[in-house]
């Protein structure tokens, strides 16, 4: 501790706070148990911490807390105050209508995590009073609920995105997150389809389905991203450019799901699905701008029209297993991993953000690495 600091902590400065032994010690200077502070933060919020070993320890402690409340500027210290002061509900709006970044199905998807699980326990809830044990009770009270794992998961999520913007800007002080064990979703075994399926689904389906399973099972889109199917993203005859989607709901163009606007990713095209592709063209053409699948009603497909297709080529096909048109990205990424090629590869592809979901879901699919890397090393020996 420098002198200077020294000095002004142990004159404890009024507005300082103070320090102390919570022992029952008759003499707790001499003592081995730990000092404890109490101050006032820049909010004027009373707090206490404990764990100081030395006094002089403590002491430096309260001499830095002192110096930095009182190098914050006052307009901005009320500004954390009167952010501190927010209910939950009203944060949460203001917080999600920053999220410009957010495809329209991303928002609608937070908003229903808010709407039906979130913000009837915690929207009357101060921003400022948010802890470690708060966030435990509404975890308990999702499992009393009966509420699913994965829903429990991204309902945690969007509850510390949220919180944790309000911390980084100074309306809570203490990470409200510190030790609490989130909810972990385990996937469920994922359901592959055959190719003998696949082709079985292509032949008892339209042109536009078939051609929307070989995007999916080809290139590993997503259900409104094979929506967007479009010629000129032909970037090369091995390459397929991945720009946007089709909001599903609604039948209009979007930003890709963990992208901001423009940005896009590039997934391998397999000569079938090149093919593909040019056939239906050749077939049915395309519009202005080289969108190919479309309907009488509406320049874009959507979730309906994806699940009537479906549903009727399954019952044609005579297909009774689980199979639904998210599988088809399964075999993208079972075909990739059985084949060797990296993970981190196959998560850029699918247009994973983490590839800690891809490696969750998928690690199952991957060749026995030790032994395989063995017998490499082998060959180097």
């Amino acid at each position: 501790m420098s002198q200077e600091t020294r000095t002004l902590a142990t004159k404890l400065i009024r507005g300082m706070g103070s320090y102390f032994k919570t022992c029952p010690c008759t003499r707790p200077s001499r003592c081995p148990h730990p000092y404890a502070i109490r101050y006032r933060d820049a909010t004027g919020r009373q707090r206490e911490e404990a764990g100081y070993a030395t006094q002089d320890d403590a002491l430096e402690q309260l001499a830095k807390l002192y110096t930095d409340k009182r190098t914050t500027p006052a307009q901005q210290a009320e500004l954390k105050r009167d952010l501190g002061k927010k209910r939950f509900g009203e944060y949460a709006s203001l917080w999600l209508g920053r999220q410009r970044h957010y495809a329209p199905g991303t928002v609608r998807t937070i908003s229903q995590l808010l709407g039906s699980q979130i913000l009837p326990v915690l929207e009357s809830r101060r921003i400022n009073s948010f802890a470690p044990t708060v966030i435990d009770d509404f975890i308990t009270s999702m499992d009393e609920s009966k509420v699913g794992q994965a829903t429990q998961q991204n309902a945690f999520d969007t509850l510390k995105k949220i919180l944790l913007d309000a911390h980084r800007r100074g309306g809570i002080i203490d990470d409200p997150f510190a030790g609490v064990i989130p909810p972990e979703y385990i996937p469920r075994q994922i359901t592959i389809p055959t190719p003998d399926e696949i082709h079985a689904l292509k032949e008892a389906g339209s042109d536009g389905l078939a051609l929307f399973i070989d995007l999916m099972r080809g290139c590993g889109l997503r259900n409104g991203e094979a929506f967007a199917a479009n010629i000129n993203r032909m970037v090369a005859d091995d390459v397929y450019r991945v720009t946007e989607q089709i909001d599903g709901v609604k039948r209009v163009r979007a930003r890709l799901k963990h992208r901001r606007p423009g940005e896009f990713r590039e997934t391998p095209l397999p000569a079938p699905v090149c093919e593909s592709l040019l056939r239906y063209e050749k077939q049915h053409g395309t519009d202005e701008e080289g969108y190919l699948l479309r309907t009488q009603r509406s320049p874009y497909w959507a979730h309906t029209t994806l699940d009537y297709q479906w549903n009727a080529a399954k019952k044609r096909a005579g297909i009774t297993r689980k199979l639904n048109p998210y599988s088809l990205r399964h075999f993208f990424a079972s075909n990739c991993l059985s084949r060797g090629i990296p993970i981190t590869d196959v998560a850029e592809w699918m247009g994973h953000k983490d590839i800690n979901m891809t490696f969750r879901i998928y690690r199952h699919l991957m060749p026995a690495s030790i032994g395989r890397a063995a017998r490499l090393l082998e060959s180097g020996l």
